[in-house]
């Protein structure tokens, strides 16, 4: 009678543990994935806070600027981005920016105008087609903001994930834009990607991988 109690009891234990091991699984599982989903959204904050700097950064130097500047500095960014958004999605993208009076300030705001089956349609970038048109506006809006500061800023341009939110069909025209960027104003670009499309585009192209905590640096061949 002993031993069968016994074995009762040592059942029960080992049943407890079972449903306290799978418990901890199910729990442990959830954690992860709330983790992950943590982490995108902290890359989205990020991203996010990124895009609004440089949105600022432009409205500040449109409003302060004197109202003949203004309207130069104007319509550099409007060309500028037209020609970033053309040349990646097509001739009906254009981009636009509307000044206003408020008080004895300007304000700007930035519009991007897309043409439907003859319809004109004016949205907020961020509004606009996804992510892409947003990456593709405020690459361009830095570009701008370098070439129209005075005095003018000097050196290559570092581009961190440029295009991230562009789809694959679209990658092509990008660096192509990218590589037209830097004849046009003179300018080395260099570039941080996962991309492997724009890795190859690069006249000097390095993989780096992570192995055992060290990085190790290869460089990619595009002849």
């Amino acid at each position: 009678m002993g031993n069968s109690h016994d074995d009762i009891t040592i059942e029960k234990l080992q049943q407890t543990l079972r449903q306290a091991q799978d418990e901890w699984t199910r729990l442990d599982a959830k954690r992860q994935l709330l983790t992950e989903q943590l982490s995108k959204k902290k890359t989205e904050l990020e991203a996010y806070y990124d895009t609004v700097d440089v949105y600022e950064k432009a409205r500040i130097l449109l409003q302060q600027s004197a109202e003949y500047a203004r309207e130069q500095a104007k319509q550099q960014m409007e060309t500028l981005v037209t020609n970033a958004l053309q040349y990646v999605f097509g001739p009906l993208f254009s981009f636009q920016i509307e000044l206003e009076e408020h008080g004895n300030k300007a304000v700007a705001e930035f519009y991007v105008i897309s043409d439907y089956e003859g319809v004109k349609i004016k949205t907020k970038p961020q509004d606009s087609r996804g992510g892409g048109v947003v990456d593709i506006v405020t690459l361009a809006l830095r570009v701008a903001l370098i070439e129209t500061v005075q005095p003018k800023q000097t050196g290559p341009l570092l581009l961190d994930e440029p295009g991230k939110h562009v789809s694959g069909e679209y990658i092509y025209y990008l660096y192509e834009f990218l590589k037209s960027l830097s004849t046009m104003f003179g300018r080395q670009i260099i570039m941080i990607t996962h991309n492997h499309h724009l890795a190859e585009s690069g006249d000097k192209a390095f993989d780096v991988v992570i192995s055992d905590g060290v990085s190790e640096v290869q460089e990619i061949d595009n002849t």
